[in-house]
């Protein structure tokens, strides 16, 4: 029997693993593609922008090479020759693919648009020819005059063909954005069957599973309640029998509490393997991409803005990112710091103290330990968990101004002290009619640690005296 269940748990749990790992994939290709595209159509805009500076610099050659050849005076300060210079690069640079503006970028042409640069090139050096004539000083008025007149015939077809280029360009632009719609909708629809066989092969076993073990509890229950009925007719037997059961109670209750604090264990260290693993890949994974980004942006900064509202904005995003860089670790710290495994608890207790009180503004201090001391791994972070959990308790609820945390080695036993002086409670308010400990403000979960950690809980509170925790284990 026990074979069988492990083979169905290993079963089910290589479907599980395989679910996600397609899952995964599937979503990281979306991702993939999503960013590839992006990137692509980034270029694209750069092209159209500049494919677009060559219409307006050939139109703003054409009306200097007017005026130069008619000797019409103008307030236009600019030189045909650094103009006619700006144009032939920017004209090389979409020639042979490679557009260098702040950085160097490939421009993707398909056939139909190398054929159409190919048609621009002689219309380009026709014009590029004529633009120097006229900005020779060695070149006479009359051939100047025909420079120009070939410059205003040539003109038109250079800026309808630099037109279709753009459109062109734009096409090529929406129907890679097409395909891309088309992929994510196939992988979308993979995604969902994954999912759909996810629940088939997975969920719904399990959910029959669970129902044929409530079904033979119910009929265990139904066998007992007879059995019970039974030994209520002889009386010289029904005493032994409640005091079987009452043993049996006893045993069943007492192994009820030991798979309560094993469950409780499994999940507490299913919390942290989690959470530690949640914490890495925040630190190692989100935090590298946003520095890059700040990186990115921080170069960006070095650009020239159109004004200064737009610097102002780029400012606060950058500014932004930081703070965002910030929070990532803030929050990579509070699910696992590792200044628990690199330096113990001592260390950890103290940088919990500092941060606290920083983004409190609350003085707390700890005292006590300051070396680190030899403990078990499940100890350090169960007392760390219970220290964290009192101290956010204390910021939030207590309303005091001083907090302290104190870590002492007696002998064979770690002494844990959380005191505030803020407004204190009434003990009875924490406890139900069995005298057990709501699950509130946190004290459940500091109850069940200590108790997995075979320790003692004591709170000390009254109402305006501040409050005390004090968690003893036995090391």
């Amino acid at each position: 029997m026990e074979k069988l269940e492990s083979q169905v748990a290993d079963r089910l749990t290589r479907y599980y693993i395989v679910a996600l790992t397609l899952v995964a994939v599937l979503t990281v290709s979306g991702l993939f593609l999503v960013r590839r595209t992006i990137n692509n159509l980034n270029h694209d805009s750069r092209v159209v922008n500049v494919a677009g500076r060559q219409r307006m610099l050939s139109q703003r050659l054409t009306k200097l090479a007017i005026l130069q050849t008619e000797k019409i005076p103008t307030k236009d300060s600019v030189k045909i020759d650094s103009l006619l210079h700006v144009w032939k690069v920017s004209h090389e640079q979409l020639l042979r693919g490679r557009i260098k503006m702040e950085s160097e970028f490939v421009v993707l042409k398909s056939d139909s648009i190398k054929k159409m640069y190919k048609d621009l090139e002689p219309v380009f050096q026709t014009m590029y020819k004529n633009f120097l004539i006229i900005d020779s000083q060695i070149v006479s008025e009359e051939e100047k005059k025909m420079a120009l007149q070939t410059i205003l015939s040539t003109e038109p077809i250079f800026l309808s063909q630099m037109e279709a280029i753009v459109f062109q360009f734009d096409k090529e632009s929406y129907g890679r954005i097409r395909i891309l719609e088309q992929i994510e909708w196939i992988l979308d629809v993979l995604t969902l069957l994954v999912l759909l066989a996810e629940g088939i092969l997975i969920f719904r076993p399990v959910v029959n599973t669970t129902r044929r073990v409530v079904r033979l509890l119910a009929a265990s229950e139904d066998a007992v309640r007879v059995a019970n009925k039974k030994l209520k007719v002889v009386n010289s037997q029904l005493i032994r029998a409640q005091d079987d059961l009452v043993r049996s109670e006893e045993e069943k209750y007492q192994l009820q509490l030991a798979e309560d604090r094993v469950r409780a264990a499994a999940i507490i260290e299913g919390q942290e393997e989690e959470r530690k693993r949640f914490a890495l890949e925040l630190h190692d994974g989100i935090g590298q991409m946003l520095t890059g980004l700040k990186l990115q942006a921080e170069k960006l900064k070095q650009m020239q803005f159109d004004d200064e509202k737009q610097r102002l904005r780029f400012d606060k995003l950058v500014t932004l990112i930081q703070d965002t860089i910030h929070t990532t670790r803030q929050v990579s710290f509070n699910l696992m710091p590792s200044v628990l495994s690199d330096f113990g608890l001592s260390a950890a207790l103290n940088l919990l103290c500092a941060q606290t009180s920083e983004l409190s503004g609350i003085k707390i201090k700890y005292e006590g330990i300051k070396d680190r001391i030899a403990l078990a791994r499940p100890m350090e972070i169960g007392l760390y968990r219970i220290a964290q959990e009192a101290l956010n308790n204390a910021v939030k609820h207590a309303e005091s101004d001083n907090i302290k945390i104190k870590l002492e080695q007696k002998e064979n036993q770690i002494v844990l002290e959380i005191e505030d002086d803020g407004k204190g409670f009434l003990i009875s308010n924490l406890k139900n009619k069995n005298g057990s400990f709501l699950t509130q403000n946190g004290i459940e979960n500091i109850r069940t640690r200590t108790q997995l950690l075979n320790g003692k809980m004591e709170i000390i509170s009254k109402v305006d005296s501040g409050t005390k925790l004090v968690i003893n284990l036995h090391v």
